[in-house]
């Protein structure tokens, strides 16, 4: 069985709290992973996923791991062409102070503070995608099971 790994990391305080902006995003990675659990099983791929705690002392420019969703080893933007961005958060800069500054996730005009259930599942779907493609090496493409359909996607005889 393949494995699809979910791995998502924010910050917390001392008494294990976190920010509204990552308290949030964690509904959506939980959404997002019984989605793609559910969709991926028929495939023969098994989804998992970790959450990791950032916890003090943590340095301001260290933030901006927060809030991060890794996919199968890549991040959420690398799989989705988006790009990282920062914005302040309450509950950070109290923490760390004025310097500090969460991540953000841009695609096209779009800032998302809060990562929706919807682009973790874009994201996912692609990584599934990979991990699919890794194990084709012949399908057949006729009726005939003598037929099979090469890499190159021509038909062999």
């Amino acid at each position: 069985m393949k494995v699809l790994k979910i791995e998502w990391q924010r910050l917390v305080d001392r008494k294990g709290k976190t920010c509204q902006r990552c308290g949030a995003t964690e509904k959506e990675v939980q959404k997002a992973f019984y989605s793609l659990d559910q969709s991926l099983a028929s495939l023969g791929i098994k989804v998992t996923l970790k959450k990791k705690a950032l916890s003090p002392p943590i340095r301001a420019e260290e933030v901006i791991h927060s809030n991060r969703i890794l996919i199968a080893g890549r991040t959420l933007e690398e799989r989705l062409g988006a790009q990282v961005g920062k914005s302040p958060c309450e509950f950070c800069c109290a923490e760390l102070g004025d310097g500090a500054e969460c991540r953000t996730v841009k695609i096209g005009k779009r800032v998302y503070e809060i990562i929706p259930a919807s682009l973790i599942v874009q994201a996912g779907l692609l990584a599934a995608s990979e991990l699919m493609e890794k194990d084709i090496s012949t399908v057949y493409c006729c009726a005939s099971k003598e037929k099979k359909f090469s890499k190159n996607k021509s038909c062999c005889r």
